[in-house]
């Protein structure tokens, strides 16, 4: 399927790549009927997904079963009056209605916007408010039922409320009963390219959600993230572990796998992550690629791999955070099986990354995609030298790089604050070695200003994390007079450690750090907790550690 829209396929090297990779984008290019319906015609029995949940059922979708009931399901659509240009938001967990639904989406072009099942009433409020959104999709639950009829009283934009079940309450639309019962579809008007296409609302690790917009190129921009990230061929088995709600269900469950020919492996489970139930899943499937975020990988290297046979995997990728060079030295010694990195924003796709090409180094990003001209700034815009902190921007140009998002919708002001003089502005300090490889460090407003020195947080948790005592970590500034800031590492004990959290681990923590990273960075505060606050995407509020403290300071 690629091959329709890159002029070359295979490359020998990442020189190769970074100058000869191009995709050619169609004017009118949607994904529904260019790749899934595209596939129905010419290989209908192609496999699409294999979907299994935690009670032993599995589902096998071929491409023609795939557009059988998206054609249906978009129909469907139509008949209650979900029209073009509608935003329809979607909180449907791991449920393969979410894979039917975005597709009738893109199908008869109303802008999908995936939502966590964590949301609460006030979010989808705000969420409904912010967007103007004119449909929900949820799964029947008792609790997201609840939270949606909270929201809907003061939503008089919301006019249609869909269940994929068990429960269907009154004044909800039964999804499946009105794909059974719909009419046959007639395609609308193809979409331009630039037309909105997918609205995801960040995670909001500082303030409220902002909209990211992206158009229907955005797809084609994920050809690199499975292609030459995931390193993904006809033979895949993809598993990525991500809640539908989150951005890395399309980098990692969607668009790039189905155009590289994967297989997308879903994985539908209740409850909490259990890292003994997904070993045996990658077992018992014999799943080929596998791609979580670094947290996964510290749960799953506790475990005792040896009574798992993992041979089916042959490569394996991490995003989301930072990779602590530890868990990566681990996974490889347990596994055989390198982790490759990437980094990438909601606003953007995968920007850098570890391709074939390239020896991944422990914690470092890689190096860059080439849909983007980034470069590594400083606060007058200068190119920093290397091992030098700076932000990391992305040049613009008259023509907007593929993958990069269109703008914060309804939000002007934002966007010309992160747009300005041709470049975007990520927010993120990172810096680059004698290679060429970034690395991250941290949020530009993470950063701590200790004695003179600057410190990233990512630094230093992960020297605190190679200690066996922690198993998660945040490090945060708080004001100091006569220092200016002060490191403070706000920890979550492994459960054996607990009973020994006191003034000697403190001390033992410190001088770990000494010992790991240059002294002048260690925590000189420390708080053991039992939780880190996080987004409803999993990524530590960092924001909110700090506003706990000033609270306590009064």
């Amino acid at each position: 399927m690629i091959s329709r829209f890159l002029k070359k396929t295979e490359f020998e090297s990442y020189e190769d790549f970074l100058q000869n990779f191009k995709v050619d984008v169609p004017d009118d290019f949607n994904f529904g009927y260019d790749v899934i319906d595209r596939y129905a015609t010419e290989t209908p029995d192609k496999e699409a997904i294999l979907w299994a949940n935690d009670h032993g059922d599995v589902k096998y979708l071929t491409y023609g079963e795939f557009k059988r009931i998206t054609d249906q399901c978009a129909s469907f659509f139509q008949e209650i009056g979900i029209e073009r240009g509608d935003r329809v938001m979607l909180i449907l967990k791991r449920r393969l209605e979410w894979w039917y639904a975005m597709v009738a989406l893109h199908k008869i072009g109303a802008v999908a916007i995936p939502a966590t099942h964590m949301l609460t009433s006030k979010d989808i409020l705000y969420r409904c408010h912010m967007a103007g959104i004119s449909g929900i999709i949820a799964c029947g639950d008792d609790d997201i039922i609840a939270h949606v009829n909270r929201a809907h009283r003061f939503s008089p934009m919301l006019r249609h409320c869909i269940s994929i079940g068990p429960s269907v309450p009154n004044g909800w639309y039964d999804f499946w009963r009105g794909i059974n019962e719909a009419g046959e579809f007639v395609a609308p008007k193809r979409n331009k390219i630039t037309d909105n296409f997918l609205l995801y609302f960040t995670s909001g690790t500082t303030g409220e959600p902002k909209m990211v917009m992206h158009d229907y190129s955005y797809p084609l921009a994920h050809i690199i993230t499975a292609k030459f990230w995931h390193n993904l061929h006809e033979g895949s088995l993809h598993l990525t572990l991500a809640d539908t709600g989150w951005g890395k269900a399309v980098w990692g469950k969607f668009y790039g796998q189905m155009l590289c020919g994967a297989t997308v492996f879903i994985y539908d489970y209740e409850g909490s992550f259990k890292p003994a139930k997904l070993l045996e899943t990658i077992a018992k499937f014999r799943i080929t690629s596998f791609c979580a975020p670094p947290t996964i990988y510290r749960f799953l290297i506790r475990e005792d791999l040896s009574k798992y046979n993992l041979s089916s995997l042959e490569y394996c990728t991490t995003a989301g955070e930072a990779l602590n060079p530890n868990v990566f030295d681990e996974w490889k010694e347990k596994t055989g099986i390198t982790i490759y990195e990437s980094y990438g924003q909601t606003e953007t796709t995968l920007v850098v990354g570890t391709y074939p090409w390239v020896k991944p180094k422990p914690g470092a990003m890689g190096v860059r995609n080439p849909q983007y001209d980034i470069d590594i700034v400083d606060e007058r815009q200068q190119r920093v030298k290397p091992m030098e902190h700076g932000e990391l921007v992305i040049r613009v140009g008259e023509k907007r790089p593929l993958g990069l998002f269109k703008g914060y919708y309804r939000n002007d002001e934002m966007t010309e604050k992160r747009i300005q003089n041709g470049l975007y502005y990520t927010d993120d300090i990172v810096y680059y070695d004698e290679d060429g490889y970034l690395w991250f460090v941290s949020r530009s407003d993470d950063v701590i200003k200790t004695s003179g020195y600057r410190v990233g947080p990512f630094e230093v948790e992960s020297a605190l994390m190679t200690h066996p005592a922690v198993v998660e970590c945040a490090i945060t500034a708080v004001p100091d007079e006569i220092r200016g800031q002060l490191v403070k590492a706000t920890i979550v004990l492994a459960d054996e450690w607990k009973s020994k959290a006191g003034d000697a681990l403190v001390k033992e923590l410190q001088n770990h750090v000494k010992h790991e990273t240059a002294p002048y960075k260690y925590p000189r505060v420390i708080e053991f907790v039992d939780v880190l606050p996080k987004t409803i995407s999993g990524k530590i509020r960092r924001v909110e550690i700090r506003e706990n403290d000033k609270e306590s300071r009064g």
